[in-house]
């Protein structure tokens, strides 16, 4: 029989990735609903795609400092701009590696709906890593602010 602190930090880590599962949903949602809207005003698609990635990563900040790492935030300050620093490299690394997935897939001739599938799929364990273990780990909890 596990000991029930194990059992208890065990469902905490499954809820904190179910957290950032939904954290990742919405930033994607506002991802293609910013770049649709965009095209759709005209914007030219490459200055709509980094814009709307950009936005995405905002929203996904928001909501994983607030509701997925809440006590892992660093205080405002130098630390905290380390962290938002970290959390953008940690989501241009999920850019790179879609990118590459989806690249060396199309050279092989698969379906580019397929690769871009298995990149988002990739992509999100890569970030939530990253996320997880480099810009909200190893740190004393701490309370929020903005």
């Amino acid at each position: 029989m596990r000991h029930p602190v194990l059992a208890l930090a065990d469902n905490l880590r499954r809820l904190r990735a179910a957290r950032y599962l939904a954290a990742s949903v919405v930033a994607l949602g506002a991802d293609i609903g910013s770049f649709m809207a965009l095209l759709a005003l005209a914007v030219a698609p490459v200055i709509a795609s980094a814009a709307s990635y950009s936005f995405g990563i905002v929203v996904h900040w928001l909501i994983s400092s607030r509701k997925v790492f809440p006590d892992s935030v660093a205080r405002r300050g130098p630390q905290r701009i380390r962290q938002k620093a970290k959390f953008v490299i940690s989501a241009l690394a999920g850019l790179g590696l879609t990118t590459l997935i989806v690249g060396i897939a199309h050279g092989l001739g698969i379906d580019p709906r397929i690769a871009k599938l298995i990149a988002v799929v990739a992509s999100f364990f890569l970030t939530w890593l990253l996320r997880q273990q480099l810009v909200f780990g190893n740190r004393p909890p701490r309370l929020i602010g903005a």
